[in-house]
């Protein structure tokens, strides 16, 4: 092993077993690693309990008593014995009553007398989100810029914007025309908004400290949402060829009618299409999150055994981290390819007119 990797690994395993948190008792690595995939009203940085460093974020919900716009640093650092974090006692008035369940199946939800609120907070993922898209405006805003200041005999961008402008072409002529088909540049601006956000996210997502860190794709809510839209517009492009299959299909009649087994099969398919893609977008970053959160808990869950097994178990876990983290980062890339891949051939699909057709 090279010497410099071998005196980084030393300093790596030195440090873990220094660190009084390392040889804690009552480790959970469950918490952390859910911890880390759930949302939450705080954006945890370091630490834990009263020493722990977070970041509040705002509350919106509406209770019993109206409207309430608060920070979620008014609510108690612990839970009581019913797993409740109640607002501080020198809070105001009008929010007293309103906690954070940190158990069962409201577990990160705020409560009002054990009943949810209907709540429009800022939460961790919103934020990661908010910060997510403004970053993405500006790399596609700074890359129109130069565009504006060039001509297009001028010889091609290097740098950042060459790389945008690579990933852009590669998008479009290796995964959105070919799927969607003739008529494919309509398409392109959705299909490319999917992909960077997707990508963007992905990413963001591997930086441990804000602002990244937010686990958005691995949130079924982005994913059912990202999923609505390309729903929405692949059912707006269908043509009557595509309408036709769905409800009379060229199949032998019987089939069709009295009972439309058929139909009420392709039927079912308009909706487990766009399921599948929520699916495997928040199924595959969520398990990639877990996993690599999950590694390095071997450490601290070692922690105790004899020095010879610590050692070596960290090591182990240090080196599958790395390796995880390096999967991770193609995972973000593939992804957010598969995304739009397969919401490019589903729209092209609705689109295609059956050969000996006019359109």
């Amino acid at each position: 092993m090279n010497y410099k990797l071998r005196r980084l690994l030393l300093i790596a395993l030195t440090v873990f077993a220094l660190t009084p948190s390392a040889r804690a008792e009552g480790f959970s690595a469950k918490e952390v690693v859910l911890e880390h995939i759930k949302d939450s009203h705080e954006w945890h940085v370091w630490g834990e309990g009263e020493n722990s460093i977070v970041i509040p974020l705002p509350v919106i919900v509406k209770s019993s008593t109206g409207w309430h716009l608060f920070c979620s640093s008014q609510f108690e650092h612990h839970a009581d014995a019913d797993g409740l974090r109640h607002v501080k006692a020198d809070a105001p008035s009008d929010i007293q009553g309103l906690a954070i369940a940190t158990e069962g199946d409201l577990s990160g939800k705020i409560v009002e007398n054990g009943s949810p609120v209907l709540d429009f907070s800022i939460t961790k993922t919103v934020a990661v989100m908010f910060i997510n898209v403004a970053l993405l405006l500006c790399i596609v805003l700074g890359c129109a810029r130069w565009y504006k200041k060039h001509k297009a005999s001028d010889p091609a961008p290097g740098g950042f914007v060459g790389f945008v402008e690579m990933l852009v072409m590669y998008v479009v002529e290796d995964i959105i025309k070919p799927g969607v088909g003739e008529g494919y540049e309509k398409y392109a601006p959705y299909l490319l908004t999917c992909f960077f956000f997707i990508f963007t996210c992905n990413v963001m997502g591997l930086i441990p400290f804000p602002p990244g860190s937010g686990n958005v794709t691995g949130n079924i809510a982005v994913t059912f949402f990202l999923a609505l839209c390309t729903f929405i517009v692949v059912q707006f492009s269908g043509n009557k060829h595509y309408w036709k299959e769905i409800f009379w299909p060229d199949v032998p009649t019987w089939l069709k009618a009295p009972v439309p087994i058929i139909p009420v099969i392709e039927f079912v398919g308009i909706f487990t299409k766009p399921f599948a893609l929520m699916i495997r977008l928040f199924a595959n970053i969520m398990a990639g999150h877990a996993i690599a959160v999950a590694m390095p808990c071997i450490i601290f869950l070692v922690a105790s055994m004899a020095a010879g097994v610590f050692y070596s178990m960290s090591a182990v876990s240090i080196l599958m981290s790395i390796f995880m983290m390096c999967l991770e980062c193609l995972v973000c890339f593939i992804q957010a390819m598969v995304f739009t891949l397969l919401s490019s051939v589903f729209i092209g699909m609705a689109r295609a007119v059956p050969e000996g057709h006019e359109h």
